[in-house]
């Protein structure tokens, strides 16, 4: 099996993050990453080499259900209500906002003409060709047992030096997965990856690959647990959002 993340940006002007893992039996280990996909086509060939002909999840942090032309989606207001302590928040999603084109949407439409599913529903250790909305906030506070979520998105009144403690922290957050259940080997990656003292886009990179790997850990977990691993807020229908829970936890 392999698992994709995408950090995939709303804007087609901006940059996309992709991480790939591998399932090896006994842990995930990142085979390939990219922290600046740029168009459509780029993000679906980057996605179908990772996933080859067999089975492969992709986890993608972007809305891909979106049937409300304005407001907020139902899944994004649950998931708001569950994780507002936490400060895990989704961003409203709408059509007027993200269309007309959903940028999600069509990355899932050409993705299902390959082959994938597009369900919120996860079979444990299935082989499966899926893809799957995320979103990578709540999940690390389910993963990491946070009370808060990290901060090292720009946002006013956050320094570059808060933000760079915050990536670190991120960084050593997904190393100490190694010892988790599942598995994650992704040290060729993180032992490169030293925020301090970047800003622009080479920060910008940084964070966009953290996150696609995040993203494609989410994956691992899903696959690994089935429902018990999994919180799911919305449907098909109206639009849905998966997180990672530790089994027993909810």
């Amino acid at each position: 099996m392999r698992f994709i993340g995408l950090d995939l940006a709303w804007s087609r002007r901006r940059t996309t993050g992709g991480a790939i893992l591998a399932w090896d039996g006994n842990a995930a280990r990142l085979v390939a990453w990219d922290p600046a996909l740029g168009d459509d086509g780029s993000i679906l060939a980057f996605t179908l080499r990772g996933a080859g002909e067999d089975g492969a999840l992709v986890a993608i942090d972007a809305p891909l259900v979106v049937p409300n032309e304005r407001g907020t989606r139902p899944c994004d207001r649950a998931l708001s209500r569950a994780y507002r302590r936490q400060e895990a928040a989704a961003y409203p999603a709408n059509r007027a906002r993200l269309g007309p084109a959903v940028r999600g949407e069509v990355l899932a439409a050409r993705l299902q003409d390959h082959g994938f599913t597009a369900s919120p529903l996860v079979h444990r250790q299935g082989e499966v060709r899926q893809v799957v909305e995320v979103y990578p906030h709540p999940a690390t506070v389910e993963l990491f047992g946070l009370e808060k979520t990290l901060k090292y998105k720009a946002r006013p009144g956050r320094t570059l030096a808060s933000r760079w403690a915050e990536l670190l922290r991120l960084r050593e957050l997904l190393g100490a997965l190694a010892d988790r259940e599942p598995a994650l080997d992704a040290e060729p990656l993180l032992a490169t990856l030293d925020p301090a003292g970047l800003r622009g886009q080479a920060l910008k990179a940084v964070e966009d690959l953290l996150d696609a790997l995040v993203c494609a850990y989410i994956a691992v977990h899903l696959w690994y647990w089935g429902e018990a691993g999994c919180r799911r807020f919305g449907d098909l229908d109206t639009g849905y959002v998966l997180v990672p829970i530790r089994p027993g936890d909810h």
